[in-house]
């Protein structure tokens, strides 16, 4: 039998995190890992609490202190096996450069975030190394 996917859970806003929590909980093959409310947050659980599991983080892009893109980009210095998942309430044709850049694997609108879309999400980026090349349409 499979592990369960590790899923981390990165935004500022509580009810955001408490929302994205019960929809994980109710997907198959993911469990909530962890939860953080900053980028320097996000940086600092995943150096303390990651192992070798599958994992997958869910990160908003705007945050205060250093935010999603930042916190990606020191995250997969040091965890490239990490699959990074953007999200934010932009329309994507409003995403600054960056996204794509800073090794996310993808960009989520949060108002798309399902457990379909969770367990579509895993299946196109196995391997989660693999560069950019998920973004939802904006609703």
């Amino acid at each position: 039998m499979t592990a369960d996917v590790q899923v981390w859970i990165v935004d500022d806003r509580p009810a955001f995190r408490r929302v994205a929590a019960a929809m994980i909980s109710v997907s198959a093959g993911f469990t909530v890992a962890g939860e953080a409310a900053s980028g320097e947050d996000a940086v600092e659980l995943i150096r303390t609490r990651f192992g070798d599991e599958t994992g997958l983080i869910l990160m908003d892009i705007n945050m205060p202190g250093i935010g999603g893109i930042e916190a990606t980009r020191r995250i997969r210095d040091r965890h490239p096996e990490l699959a990074v998942v953007l999200m934010s309430t932009y329309d994507t044709s409003d995403l600054p450069e960056e996204v794509s850049q800073c090794g996310a694997a993808g960009y989520v609108h949060k108002e798309a975030l399902t457990p379909q879309l969770l367990t579509r999400l895993w299946r196109d980026l196995s391997p989660p190394t693999a560069p950019f090349r998920f973004r939802t349409p904006p609703l």
